[in-house]
């Protein structure tokens, strides 16, 4: 009999065995093509790194493996347009563009987010919603000719209007006093629909007892949105914001590029790490400088997410990424 137990329980053993290992290799299966994704697409080129630190020649026979080999050490000899007279033009305007954007984002995505959960027609939100995220989809190229439409010297809108009243056109494409704003205004225009529709997400998740529970108590609509819609919503917005912050050294080069036309005149506020790096790499073709300043981008967007973060952690442990 106690033979018998025992065979029994080596079986179910056995059984229960073989159905994790099965469920394992299921769940393996579903993951590999992402993992499989991130090693190669991610992971694999970070060797490319070595290039920062070299000066990275062609050589016979032209391979990537041989030219890195071949080329010669120079240390941190590609960061040297850290040193270049326009370093502090494009680190200030990178840095200043980026906190702007992120205090403003912030902000108006979450008002927006709150005004969409509160309406009650369906098909108005849904459309106010598409109207929203669609500019997020189009190119820089196709927003520039939006611009240009507005801002051209020469036929454009607004040039055009003060032409009727009597006013001097002002040229827009070499006057950098309303570029900050003009590029603030763009930057919003593509951007905050996504962010919207993703705090409008973390809205809709929100337990509506809650909202039943302080209208009760005599709650404003004010109220429940300052007590039950933010509170909810927080570690969204944290999240969100750490990952703002570790983009904080990078810029979106199709907006500095494309929306100004490339105006030499407008550098002084469009100068940015990115579109200095491309132009430096256009006119020097030095493949070394483009890497160190991407290195340099991604190690100061590391430090700023492990810092953030470890602000979060000692205010609020529970919306730490980690």
């Amino acid at each position: 009999m106690l033979k018998s137990s025992v065979s029994n329980g080596k079986a179910m053993h056995a059984s229960i065995g073989g159905s994790n290992r099965k469920k394992t290799l299921l769940l393996c299966s579903m993951v590999a093509p992402g993992a499989l994704w991130l090693l190669l697409i991610r992971y694999l080129p970070m060797f490319g790194i070595v290039i920062a630190f070299k000066n990275y020649r062609a050589y016979k026979p032209n391979t990537f493996w041989n030219n890195i080999v071949q080329s010669k050490w120079v240390g941190l000899d590609n960061f040297a347009f850290l040193k270049s007279p326009e370093t502090g033009v494009m680190i200030r305007n990178t840095l200043g563009y980026n906190i702007l954007w992120i205090a403003l984002g912030l902000v108006i995505a979450v008002a927006f987010a709150i005004m969409m959960s509160e309406l009650k027609n369906r098909f108005a939100a849904k459309t106010y919603q598409t109207l929203m995220f669609f500019p997020y989809f189009l190119s820089w190229v196709v927003a520039s000719y939006f611009v240009l439409a507005f801002l051209d010297p020469t036929s454009g809108m607004i040039p055009t209007m003060q032409k009727n009243i009597g006013v001097t056109p002002t040229n827009f494409y070499h006057d950098t006093t309303y570029w900050p704003i003009i590029l603030t205004l763009c930057n919003l225009w593509k951007n905050i629909g996504y962010s919207a529709v993703l705090y409008l997400a973390a809205i809709t998740g929100i337990d509506t007892t809650q909202y039943e529970a302080a209208a009760v108590d005599g709650a404003t609509k004010w109220q429940q949105i300052w007590n039950v819609t933010l509170p909810n919503i927080r570690t969204m917005i944290i999240i969100l914001l750490i990952m703002n912050v570790g983009r904080i050294f990078n810029s979106d080069f199709g907006l500095f590029y494309n929306v100004p036309q490339n105006s030499g005149s407008l550098y002084p506020v469009t100068q940015v790490i990115d579109t200095y790096v491309y132009r430096a790499y256009a006119n020097t073709h030095n493949m070394g400088m483009s890497s160190a300043a991407g290195l340099l981008q991604n190690v100061v967007g590391f430090i700023c997410i492990i810092g953030t973060n470890a602000i979060v952690r000692r205010v609020d442990s529970d919306s730490a990424l980690f």
